[in-house]
């Protein structure tokens, strides 16, 4: 199987990261391309485009005019990355071979570098998904990477030899894959909780239990998708009888 991933927008280049293999994303030329179109706008301009404050649009047009090809001071995504999805990985305490698991089974969607191996060297940035960029020939990122994304995934998938691919990633980043153009199924993990009374997705902690669910995948070495349904961690379970073919719900009760 193959799991994808959203990326975070919070980074952290400052703890040491626990492996030192490398890999370089394969869609850097994309990649100059976007980072050129942003170098044309000012703070404020970045500002309204993302919804920022004056504080993070400097931060991130510094980012963008310091942003290279080059490896220096770059760091693996998977060790970059550190929003509540990498929390529930916590990758910098996976052994080396759950990490290189990883590598081979996992890929992180972006809206910068398009799709990403866990070990692919990235730089600081701040580009979601659905950021409505223009570019020469799109009106927004979903646009501009086309079906790029959808055949990376497929190279990926014919690599391992996957059966299906395990959407772990946010609605606005699965939205950059074509579903139909995949040679395999998808199935969509969804982690509920109890609250007032019925269960509902909770932002939070469903993003930290798909963390969770690829970490245990990780860790257990599991190709065989029905094996996720094992997937018992911090109070989840799998849910037969709210659960379809492409849809697996994995539900939590704790009392308030």
């Amino acid at each position: 199987m193959l799991i994808v991933l959203s990326p975070a927008k919070s980074l952290d280049f400052e703890t040491r990261p626990t492996t030192k293999l490398t890999t370089t994303p394969d869609l850097l030329d994309r990649s100059s391309e976007l980072i050129d179109v942003l170098r044309g706008y000012s703070m404020g301009q970045v500002a309204d485009l993302m919804s920022l404050s004056d504080t993070l649009a400097s931060l991130n047009v510094a980012r963008y005019a310091t942003w290279s090809t080059d490896t220096a001071d770059a760091r693996q995504a998977i060790m970059a990355f550190n929003g509540d999805v990498y929390t529930g990985l916590d990758a910098r305490s996976l052994k080396p071979k759950a990490l290189g698991w990883t590598q081979q089974n996992v890929r992180i969607l972006s809206g910068l570098y398009g799709v990403l191996r866990p070990f692919d060297l990235i730089h600081p940035h701040r580009l979601e998904m659905g950021t409505r960029l223009p570019t020469p020939g799109a009106k927004d990122l979903y646009g501009f990477w086309g079906d790029t994304v959808t055949g990376k995934l497929n190279e990926a998938i014919a690599a391992n030899g996957a059966e299906v691919l395990v959407n772990l990633a946010s609605e606005e980043y699965f939205r950059s894959v074509r579903p139909k153009l995949l040679p395999v199924p998808v199935v969509t993990p969804v982690f509920e909780d109890w609250k007032d009374g019925r269960y509902k997705i909770i932002s939070f902690f469903a993003k930290r239990a798909r963390g969770m669910m690829a970490r245990y995948a990780a860790e257990k070495g599991i190709t065989d998708v029905e094996k996720l349904k094992r997937f018992k961690v911090d109070g989840y379970a799998f849910d037969k009888k709210a659960s379809s073919a492409n849809e697996w719900v994995f539900r939590r009760k704790v009392e308030a």
